[in-house]
């Protein structure tokens, strides 16, 4: 693999970050950034510029990940050449699919050749996508091909959040990368750091990512009374407090995040399904924690490996960055502690993290962790 990158603050130039500058042929260009610089009119003709022939995917996000650093309020470029393996990508609009999940999951894993197909790799729209659901779709032809990925972000606004491929981002869009290549080797990983707390509830009403009540009672009013002040800033202040949720028939639990709430008919949505009958407990989460859960992932991910990695994609939750504030950077230098320095690192925080579990290939979402991708050729 061969590797170029670039970053962009706000109201400067780009800015070459690797040691020197050479050209690449055909690579896959990952722009991570904020939406607002994001929607400006130049900037994916300045991507297109730097890079004529490159394959060029954009997602807005809550915070960019590259090298050892997390920036904001910027523009991140990975661009990587792949010399002994390739990959394919396809785009589609949710919009176009009335918002089914889906359906449009289906869709994208159609486009995507089967044979020798690798893994893949998703950047999706965040702000109102049912993530599990999606999932549902993409592994509904691939069943053998592990995914990873993430749902896009916008800071802590939750706005909205835009993706796109060869051209300037837009809402809706979700991205599939296809990898294939009988010399690459793909591992990943998951780990949140999060400690449940206070009573366990029952789901009694929900449909897809809607939570209705619990205990049959309404579930917005439970929260808010457990949030007490921090009530206030919601859906902000979920991103502190997420549910943990272990599904009948599941062995374990996983972690969902609230999007956006509706006051009027007392729900919540969530960046994933939350089935009925399910067990939810809130969470909460120290700094040390979620810094020794990135470590963990980084853990998990190396094993079994034959080589070191070349390439390590994060996707990490914006709510661990809210948590760790200025000390954010430490879950970064955990993960490079553990893969090496010889990778380089790119990635973002997100709404969502695609993953599977250790030892599994079928896909989870994920809130509030550490997901990392690690390739080599």
């Amino acid at each position: 693999m061969k590797f170029q990158q670039y970053e962009k603050q706000k109201n400067k130039d780009w800015v070459l970050v690797s040691p020197t500058k050479i050209q690449l042929k055909k690579p896959l260009v990952l722009v991570f950034g904020n939406r607002f610089l994001l929607e400006e009119a130049a900037v994916y003709e300045d991507v297109k510029n730097i890079f004529p022939d490159g394959e060029i995917v954009l997602g807005s996000t809550a915070g960019e990940i590259m090298l050892e650093k997390v920036y904001e309020d910027s523009i991140t470029i990975t661009a990587i050449e792949f010399e002994k393996s390739s990959f394919k990508v396809e785009r589609a609009n949710i919009l176009d699919f009335d918002k089914d999940a889906v359906a449009i999951g289906k869709h994208l894993a159609a486009q995507l050749p089967s044979k020798n197909l690798k893994h893949m790799f998703i950047v999706s729209e965040g702000s109102f996508v049912n993530g599990s659901a999606l999932i549902n779709g993409l592994e509904s032809k691939n069943t053998n091909t592990a995914i990873t990925g993430g749902l896009c972000g916008d800071d802590a606004r939750f706005e909205k959040t835009v993706v796109g491929y060869n051209e300037k981002p837009k809402e809706g869009e979700i991205v599939a990368i296809g990898f294939y290549g009988e010399s690459l080797e793909i591992s990943f990983a998951q780990y949140g750091g999060w400690t449940p707390f206070g009573p366990e509830r029952i789901i009694t009403k929900s449909e897809g990512n809607v939570l209705f009540e619990l205990d049959n009672l309404p579930a917005l009013d439970l929260y808010k009374k457990y949030l007490g002040d921090k009530a206030a800033q919601l859906p902000q202040s979920a991103l502190l407090y997420p549910l943990s949720l272990m599904q009948k028939g599941k062995k374990e639990p996983i972690v969902r995040t609230i999007l956006s709430i509706n006051e009027e008919k007392n729900t919540m949505t969530l960046a994933g399904d939350v089935p009925m009958g399910s067990t939810v407990q809130l969470m909460m989460a120290n700094i040390d924690n979620i810094a020794e859960g990135a470590l963990h992932a980084a853990d998990i991910g190396m094993k079994n490996r034959k080589n070191k990695p070349e390439l390590a994609l994060l996707v990490s939750c914006v709510g661990r960055k809210l948590v760790m504030d200025q000390r954010v950077e430490e879950e970064i230098e955990e993960v490079i502690e553990i893969i090496g320095k010889q990778a380089v690192v790119g990635g973002f925080y997100s709404y969502g993290e695609l993953a599977p579990f250790y030892g599994n290939k079928s896909c989870e979402l994920h809130n509030q962790t550490m997901t990392l991708t690690l390739f080599s050729e």
